[in-house]
């Protein structure tokens, strides 16, 4: 099992969150994409594979390309191994590592091919977040569920299990998007290739350390991204 963590200026983060993943059980290896981060946290990656060299990896890249294409890094990365369970989380904490094996066995012993780590699949569960943000968030899951059909009703969450399959013929070679729109993309595709995708309660936090990548480009991307998405299916 691979658990993908992209990075950019997480130093604060980076070493409690490969410590807390790694502390869940010794099946999980870990890629961190880093996009050439000024503030050292490759440099700290570096440091901590000497304690954990064979389950911690490091893949860094040129410049700041975007989520989604880390993301893609990563898979592409996985695929050319022999993982079969590929995770994608963030490195700050917003996502809890004690729910990486709920999403694992959802997909292993539950039968699902994408399992969503789902903020809104029983109720609203997000910690921390204004009341703005989490309108916005809500109201972009309803929005994406009307265009599209699909019956996610998390399609923004970035905390998710794919099958080996799914990574191998969803198209990643095609895939556009690199922010918000890019997780909406990947169950979209999984959707419309029938693979079964479930959602597994979570409860969100939003970060503490470190400043989010959040801003108005990939909230436009993921509005008129969608409406692309469905009619060039």
């Amino acid at each position: 099992m691979l658990v993908v963590i992209p990075t950019y200026n997480e130093i604060e983060n980076v070493e409690a969150i490969i410590r807390a993943v790694f502390a869940q059980t010794d099946r999980l290896h870990i890629l961190i994409v880093d996009d050439n981060s000024p503030d050292g946290t490759a440099d700290k990656v570096r440091e901590l594979q000497t304690e954990f060299s064979s389950r911690l990896f490091l893949e860094v890249r040129t410049e700041k390309k975007g989520l989604g294409t880390a993301y893609i890094h990563g898979f592409r990365w996985a695929l050319a191994r022999d993982y079969q369970y590929i995770f994608e989380m963030d490195a700050d904490f917003s996502h809890n590592p004690t729910d990486l094996l709920r999403l694992y066995e959802a997909c292993h012993n539950n039968a699902a091919d994408v399992a969503i780590g789902s903020r809104y699949v029983k109720g609203v569960n997000v910690v921390n977040w204004p009341l703005q943000r989490i309108l916005l968030s809500y109201g972009a899951s309803v929005y994406v569920r009307i265009i599209t059909g699909m019956p996610v009703k998390d399609p923004t969450a970035g905390f998710v299990c794919y099958r080996r399959k799914v990574l191998e013929n969803i198209g990643l070679d095609s895939v556009r998007f690199v922010g918000y729109a890019f997780q909406i993309e990947m169950k979209y595709r999984a959707y419309l290739r029938k693979f079964a995708i479930a959602e597994v309660p979570i409860i969100f936090t939003d970060r503490t350390k470190g400043k989010s990548k959040m801003n108005k480009s990939i909230i436009r991307e993921a509005i008129f991204g969608v409406i692309r998405m469905r009619f060039q299916k």
